[in-house]
Formats: C-alpha cells, structure tokens, sequence
C-alpha cells in the first residue's frame, strides 16, 4: 500500500494540494489503478501522469480525496501504419487518505 506521508505532514495547509499533486505523479505507476481505466483495450504507457485535485473532505480519521488523471493509453493492433499508438487518456481516481499513517487506497470512479 502506497504512503503519502509528506501530504499528510503538510495537512491542514496551504501546501496540500501541491504536495499531494506531486507525490501522486511520482509515485510507480503500477501503484496506482489505472489499467482499470484503459478505456480502448490499450495498455497504460510509461509516460508520467498528470493529476488535478478536484475536492478533499476530512473526516475524522481520513481524508477522501477526488483527483482527475491523465495518462498515456498505448493502443495495439488498431490497423495503423505506426502500430502501438500512445492515445491520451483519463479518468478520476478516489482516494482515501489514513491521517494516521499516510497510507492511501485508491480507487477508479466509474462513470454512466
């Protein structure tokens, strides 16, 4: 389980967004649940991620977090001339911050 611990020491502040923001797009990228959101049957790329917050809500014990991804989709066998072909992709990740120990799960946010 990943940890953002240098988020956690900055919370409450005026610093959480950014630091939060830049331990998510370093972190490996197999940490985090994206291949579930390889939308065209691609893979995810090695490209670095880009993230947004888009709402926090404390709770006691954790912080809910809502962040927009982008990612690079590799596509395979679509027929191109320049066949795997990286596409741009995106989707919205939940994670739930552990004040207490900076441990984070995440999760894909399914869309209708």
């Amino acid at each position: 389980m990943p940890t953002l611990l240098q988020s956690i020491n900055t919370w409450p502040g005026d610093s959480f967004n950014a630091t939060l923001k830049a331990e998510i797009e370093n972190l490996p990228l197999d940490l985090l649940p994206l291949n579930k959101a390889a939308t065209r049957g691609g893979y995810v790329g090695d490209d670095k991620i880009s993230c947004t917050i888009l709402n926090i809500q404390e709770q006691t014990d954790y912080i809910h977090i809502k962040t927009a991804i982008f990612f690079t989709e590799i596509l395979i066998c679509c027929g191109c001339g320049d066949d795997p072909v990286p596409e741009n992709a995106y989707c919205e990740l939940a994670i739930t911050l552990d004040k207490r120990t900076g441990n984070a799960q995440f999760e894909i946010i399914e869309h209708e």
